[in-house]
């Protein structure tokens, strides 16, 4: 059955293509949503951009037909603008000067002056529910979106293997049609293990032995970076062997490290102290520098107002950095902050040197990045669009690592499902390009206090 979808504004600003995604159904814009995007196509950063491609969008299909009468799209569908039903009365608690409010008569008009079932698409919450208490259905857009935090891809399996198999796990590795998986009850099944995933290998005689490995072409190998110690740092846990692995790797053969963890589970940390070893303990000459962004909605909007340079403008948004810095460049935990002047130098040095550079998420739109350590820091934060952009702007011997938390998101309109982080690893997982790995919140290290509160709250 053909459906009639009424789009709203914030479908069109986070997916100019969003009208090309109903098939054969209709789609409608009411005329209010033309005002917004005019209101719109002068913002700066992705909002604006976003906005701009959706009016050219839209310029092209006026150039195809009448966009009053409905103009064929590619998908099969059509779209039209709808400037009628403004004699539909709303309830009196719902003033017609508001936005969403004129976008629910249209859908009420639509209603009433056909058969076909009426959509409302909208990524506000609120406005679906208010359409719901008018008996309106309304959706959000899902073309974006990936599985539920709990059903994404970890980058990481438990699996066993028979005692024979394991003990020559180290020489030879082991095919990954060779190990299994258990549940409860006993029912063994075979995992479908993914290019670059991380494993835990257990003997089925002892399950108490155990080896760390990853998949490579259909082998699980044993880790090349296991003893490896990046600027004095030493693994605690599986997760952060994996971790270490995946970031150790040459550019060349993993250019791109996903990272997903809550607080606490020293994401950023290790990420500074691999690239530190690279550039510092041992040079290999892989990376020209460490350059760290880090996406915040009203920051990359308003950073053109900031006093000062580009480094002033950003400092606000580094001093999680800072923090790490502080415990990677003086390790010595007793006498770390007995000297502030003096550690606060040897951090200020390595910026000064250019080692490590910092710029605004929106700084890094239309250039080629090459021979960078690249971390996207909170990238929880990102559209989609803006980490297909980051992933696409790599250049040669060029690394780049997202790290976030998809259950600590402070942007409008996004989630665990539509976040930038979430996407890209949903879209990359089984790239032999792209490693990937989940840290669990047994792995976090903080204080027992932050432990504590994890279990608790």
């Amino acid at each position: 059955m053909v459906k009639v979808y009424v789009l709203d504004t914030n479908v069109l600003v986070q997916a100019p293509y969003a009208c090309e995604c109903f098939e054969e159904n209709r789609v409608v814009l009411p005329l209010v949503i033309l005002e917004e995007l005019d209101n719109l196509k002068k913002a700066e950063g992705e909002k604006g951009r976003n906005a701009r491609s959706a009016i050219r969008y839209l310029e092209g299909l006026r150039q195809r037909g009448d966009l009053l009468e409905g103009v064929p799209t590619g998908s099969g569908g059509t779209l039209r603008v709808e400037k009628n039903f403004v004699n539909v009365s709303l309830p009196e608690d719902l003033p017609e000067d508001k936005m969403d409010n004129r976008i629910l008569r249209v859908c009420l008009g639509l209603s009433e002056a056909g058969t076909d079932p009426v959509v409302l698409v909208t990524k506000d919450i609120l406005l679906r529910v208010k359409a719901q208490m008018l008996g309106i259905q309304a959706e959000d857009f899902v073309t974006e979106q990936v599985s539920g935090q709990e059903q994404q891809y970890r980058g990481r399996a438990e699996v066993y293997v028979t005692e024979d198999a394991f003990k020559d796990f180290k020489k030879k590795g082991i095919p990954v049609e060779a190990v299994y998986q258990s549940d409860a009850e006993g029912r063994i099944t075979r995992p479908e293990l993914l290019e670059n995933e991380f494993v835990i290998l257990k003997a089925d005689q002892s399950a108490r032995k155990t080896q760390l490995g990853r998949v490579e072409k259909g082998h699980i190998k044993k880790l090349e970076y296991r003893k490896s110690q990046p600027y004095g740092v030493t693994p605690r846990n599986a997760g952060q062997y994996f971790l270490q692995e995946a970031l150790m790797q040459p550019a060349e053969k993993a250019p791109l490290v996903i990272v997903k963890g809550m607080a606490g589970t020293s994401k950023t940390f290790y990420s500074l102290a691999v690239g530190l070893e690279k550039l510092l303990n041992n040079p290999t000459g892989e990376y020209r520098r460490i350059l760290i962004c880090r996406p915040n909605a009203q920051f990359d909007s308003d950073i053109g107002f900031l006093p000062g340079d580009e480094q002033e403008k950003i400092a606000p948004l580094l001093r999680p950095v800072m923090d790490n810095l502080e415990q990677l460049i003086d390790s010595n935990e007793e006498a770390r902050y007995e000297d502030e002047r003096a550690l606060q130098g040897k951090i200020e040095e390595i910026f000064d040197r250019g080692i490590i550079q910092a710029e605004a998420l929106n700084f890094l739109r239309g250039r080629s990045i090459e021979k960078t350590y690249l971390i996207i820091d909170e990238a929880q934060n990102m559209t989609p669009g803006q980490a297909k952009g980051i992933i696409t702007r790599a250049g040669r011997n060029t690394k780049i690592i997202l790290l976030g938390d998809p259950g600590q998101i402070d942007r409008p309109f996004l989630d665990e499902r539509t976040n930038g982080l979430s996407y890209a690893a949903e879209h990359m997982k089984g790239s032999s390009l792209c490693w990937q790995i989940t840290l669990s919140a047994e792995e976090c290290e903080r204080s027992a206090l932050a432990m504590d509160a994890v279990r608790r709250m």
